[in-house]
């Protein structure tokens, strides 16, 4: 396990396949360049380790990658300044898609990778309040909020004068119909809100009722944020093909959303799927790190990234459970911020 670390080690810091006098002068294992070629060989024997060519060093494999990071014994954990950095970055955003573009951003600058993070679906949520404010003599806007404090608006135009005495009835219509209603269960009472209405508030409790529809539709919805993919540029003499394979399954939301949803977490709650394991989505040659981070309302989403196998798994993890745990940590102490 010591020499299979090392060649991990050293293969990811120098991209160069490993040798055993290399080994030897790197790390203080106290034993000849003979009994490290000898570990090698069973390691290779195993298909943990393989010559990229005739004559070389060694480099992991999948399978190498794999009971490395399985076997990992100390799990890095982030310094005071980086842990103060994230705090401090995350914290200056103004709702949850703004700590969640700041989060793919962020993670992207710390690991190098590409950088992902999964929506709440927030279908457990429940309708507090809808607010209507008036922009203009024809336009207001919808505000819609939920019980786990995520703030959503759009803005509908009338057409026609939409005067307070309107708006103030339109307000308690439809807060009477859905106020307490959860967001699952709320889509099918707007239907018939134009009927509810006063006959010459039906027109514009329709397209109330059109627009609150369309807000709603964003917490059922699942969708990921990203960045980062410019990294993958950086290191595209990791991938034996071409990275367009890659990169055209990162536009696939749903390939990615499916590969979250089938990881299995860890004792740490952290979820590792490398090469192989990824063929089924197209990312044979890719690994995904992902951690669990808990929404307001109890939810479970997935921030992590994805990169080629030969990535510092160790550092990565570090960042990622950090960024998962001041998710979970900032929806909890304070929704209402987001």
């Amino acid at each position: 396990m010591e020499v299979l670390r090392a060649i991990v080690e050293d293969f990811v810091a120098h991209r160069e396949p490993v040798g055993s006098k290399r080994i030897v002068e790197r790390h203080a294992f106290g034993v000849s360049a003979a009994t490290i070629r000898n570990d090698m060989a069973q390691l290779e024997d195993e298909e943990l380790i393989v010559a990229p060519h005739t004559s070389s060093g060694r480099i992991p494999t999948d399978k190498g990658y794999r009971l490395f990071v399985d076997q990992l014994a100390e799990r890095r954990v982030m310094s005071q300044v980086q842990r103060r950095a994230i705090e401090e970055f995350l914290g200056e955003a103004v709702d949850l898609d703004d700590v969640l573009a700041r989060t793919v951003r962020l993670l992207a600058q710390l690991t190098n990778q590409v950088a992902l993070v999964q929506y709440p679906t927030f279908s457990s949520a429940r309708l507090r309040h809808i607010e209507l404010v008036s922009l203009t003599d024809t336009r207001a806007l919808v505000v819609v909020i939920t019980d786990n404090g995520r703030v959503q608006q759009q803005t509908i135009d009338s057409g026609r004068p939409l005067p307070a005495d309107r708006l103030e009835r339109l307000k308690t219509l439809v807060n009477r119909t859905l106020a307490g209603v959860g967001v699952a269960d709320a889509v099918p009472l707007l239907d018939g809100l134009g009927g509810e209405a006063a006959p010459d508030d039906a027109a514009d409790a329709e397209a109330l009722a059109l627009a609150v529809g369309e807000l709603l539709g964003h917490y059922r919805q699942d969708r990921l944020v990203l960045a980062g993919s410019a990294n993958l540029a950086r290191t595209e003499d990791d991938f034996r093909g071409s990275i367009f394979p890659v990169l055209e399954a990162l536009e696939q939301q749903a390939v990615l959303l499916r590969l979250f949803g089938e990881m299995q977490a860890d004792p740490f709650g952290m979820s590792v799927s490398i090469g192989r394991e990824n063929d089924p989505f197209g990312l044979g040659e890719t690994s995904v790190l992902a951690g669990a981070y808990r929404s307001s309302s109890g939810e479970l989403a997935r921030v992590g990234v994805l990169g080629p196998t030969r990535m510092d798994y160790q550092s990565n993890l570090a960042a990622v459970r950090a960024v998962a745990r001041y998710l979970t940590r900032s929806f909890g102490d304070d929704p209402s911020e987001r």
